[in-house]
């Protein structure tokens, strides 16, 4: 298939377009940002098939929703990325065509094999060096502590890059705008949008009830059920096991397919994740674990990016928000597991993944300075104080009335009363979209209370 000899600096064009926008780009954007909208159509199909058959960009989808991506060398020189010499040759088993690779069934050998606090898949010097990266100061404060302090990057880091991984296209500005003015940007899908909001619960879930949740069976359902609202064709299927056979795209894999034995080894499965007691070797277990068992219809790796979060923030550790991972080595690295059960490439993936994020977070933690301690101790009253004039519509004309009230019932000491009152004042004036969630408060209770202020006379 020949391109069209002017195809050098178009190519230029092209290739610097996608290293743009790894996030991948549909032919009309690619020919847009090239700056070539007067080529037909039909000669730029041309010119992407040959530069795909070189190996110079990677497509997915088919006739009607493909996009372009960078290839994975250029993704990962851009990014830093790269296996290891052992993922690399792990990688070597499944990144072949379709055809050349073996047919393969759920093992649950894979799982019985594995012994809590015995098998390890991250190695002694691994866990050293995260111990390390991850470490906080507030390793000995109540779980959850240090996640509560980055609450707000966190939540733009890890709904963007999780829902990047399984191809939104939503770009970081997007999804600040999203999550600080409560809008969409203008042409995105609704079922992206959707992906991006359910993050963003799905992790408010996580760090307020860190100090209460475990791996069990309830919340790894929980998670999903969140993650998967209004994303799944059946909504009976949103936080409940499978009880249909599913394929995976692309993959010679086939999970289980008998309910009953889904269930079994669901729970089989974090039962032995509970017991392991390393924080981040049951983040890794459950990044190879869940998936690999496929227990609900869709959205299992999104189920298992956060459900790795909860030891780490349970444990006031660094978080684990997947920042400029190449989106096909998790892909590879996930494959990898399924069809050949080693976990190489995924150590590989975790282990920088980690890196990033923590040297991110480190260095956002620096910037903020320290938090007010006197708001620290009086966080949950604070909380439970904007909760309560939320929930009751006070205007603000009854705020100062009602505080001495609530310093009563919430046993306030005296001496506190006066910076508790300035505190609190402050709360309300300063809830907005962005802020609203982390008090427990519902979309619906905050649009009521803002609409009873701009009605005060």
């Amino acid at each position: 298939m020949a391109i069209p000899p002017f195809s050098d600096s178009l190519t230029r064009a092209i290739l610097e377009a996608l290293a743009l926008h790894p996030e991948g780009l549909n032919r009309i954007q690619l020919q847009r940002l090239a700056g070539e909208e007067g080529i037909p159509d039909h000669q730029f199909r041309r010119i992407l098939a040959g530069l795909q058959a070189k190996g110079a960009l990677r497509s997915e989808g088919g006739t009607s929703n493909r996009k372009y991506y960078p290839a994975l060398e250029a993704q990962a020189k851009a990014s830093g990325w790269a296996y290891s010499g052992e993922g690399a040759k792990v990688i070597s088993m499944v990144d072949c065509p379709l055809a050349a690779r073996k047919p393969c069934s759920y093992d649950r050998s894979f799982l019985d094999r594995y012994q809590p606090n015995k098998t390890f898949y991250l190695r002694e010097a691994d866990l050293t060096s995260l111990a390390i990266l991850g470490g906080t100061p507030d390793a000995q404060q109540a779980a959850g502590t240090y996640a509560r302090k980055i609450m707000e990057r966190l939540l733009i880091d890890l709904s963007w890059n999780s829902s990047r991984l399984e191809g939104n296209t939503y770009s970081l500005l997007d999804t600040e705008k999203l999550f600080r003015e409560g809008e969409a940007p203008g042409g995105k899908n609704v079922l992206e949008t959707q992906m991006i909001l359910n993050h963003k619960q799905a992790i408010e879930f996580l760090v307020e009830g860190a100090g209460e949740l475990t791996l069990s069976p309830r919340t790894v359902r929980s998670l999903h059920g969140m993650l998967s609202e209004n994303l799944l064709a059946d909504p009976r299927e949103e936080g409940s096991l499978r009880e249909s056979v599913v394929g995976i795209h692309d993959s010679a894999y086939f999970p289980l397919a008998v309910p009953a034995q889904i269930q079994e080894v669901f729970e089989q499965m974090l039962t032995t994740a509970q017991a392991i007691r390393n924080p981040f070797e049951q983040a890794f277990f459950l990044l190879v674990h869940l998936p690999y068992l496929q227990p609900f219809a869709d959205v299992n790796k999104r189920t298992s990016r956060l459900a790795a979060n909860l030891p780490l923030v349970q444990a006031n550790l660094q978080p684990l928000s997947f920042v400029d991972l190449p989106r096909e080595a998790y892909t590879l690295a996930t494959l990898a597991v399924y069809e050949v059960r080693r976990t190489e490439a995924l150590r590989d993936v975790f282990l920088w993944a980690y890196q990033r994020s923590a040297e991110r977070y480190h260095a956002i933690r620096q910037s903020m300075g320290e938090p007010d301690p006197f708001r620290l101790r009086h966080r949950e009253a604070l909380r439970r104080w904007v909760r309560t004039s939320v929930q009751g519509l006070a205007q603000e004309k009854a705020w100062p009335a009602l505080i001495p009230v609530f310093l009563e019932d919430a046993g306030i000491p005296a001496e506190d009363h006066a910076r508790f009152r300035a505190a609190a004042l402050q709360e309300l004036r300063n809830l907005n979209e962005g802020t609203f969630a982390r008090y427990g408060l519902r979309p619906s209770e905050f649009k009521r209370w803002k609409d009873a202020q701009r009605a005060e006379p």
